[in-house]
């Protein structure tokens, strides 16, 4: 087997961010009146020192990568977003299918934050309108487990304080 067959992504992938990083784009590239060609100009159309930042964004949206790091660089600013009281008794679960997952350490912190849902939803679409989150779960802790140990049994366990 050709090491061309087994890595035809990472291949690909290098040769969209060698062509990014020269300033064309991998899937148009043609060769312009003033790109180095012999007897052309030597300083061409992308020949041109760009800022790193600039690079990363630019491979970033061309990759397809701009949705997942928006939503990374939401759960990573949760603690700003929130406030540092609700950061404490909050944690991000993940994103699923366009919500964004809560646990909060209690019941209360749940009921409180459901009730501030609009709000921070709101804020959230503004603040962050690439990460393609369209709405906000909070979940509360669920009563403890009795199905663990040696001696378990099937069943619904004891449910006349839990219910």
């Amino acid at each position: 087997m050709a090491l061309e067959d087994r890595t035809p992504f990472a291949t690909d992938a290098y040769l969209r961010a060698k062509s990014v990083w020269r300033g064309v784009p991998h899937r148009r590239r043609m060769r312009r009146q003033g790109d180095s060609a012999p007897g052309g100009s030597p300083f061409g159309f992308g020949r041109d020192p760009r800022a790193l930042s600039d690079v990363l964004v630019t491979v970033a949206s061309d990759m397809g990568w701009s949705v997942e790091l928006e939503q990374a660089r939401l759960i990573g600013e949760w603690a700003d977003f929130a406030g540092g009281a609700t950061a404490e008794h909050t944690s991000v679960i993940g994103i699923s299918h366009g919500v964004l997952q809560i646990q909060c350490d209690s019941t209360t912190w749940a009921t409180e934050l459901r009730r501030l849902r609009g709000e921070l939803l709101t804020r959230l679409l503004r603040d962050y309108p690439d990460s393609e989150v369209r709405d906000i779960r909070f979940l509360a802790p669920g009563a403890p487990s009795w199905r663990h140990g040696p001696r378990s049994v099937p069943g619904r366990g004891p449910r006349d304080t839990y219910g």
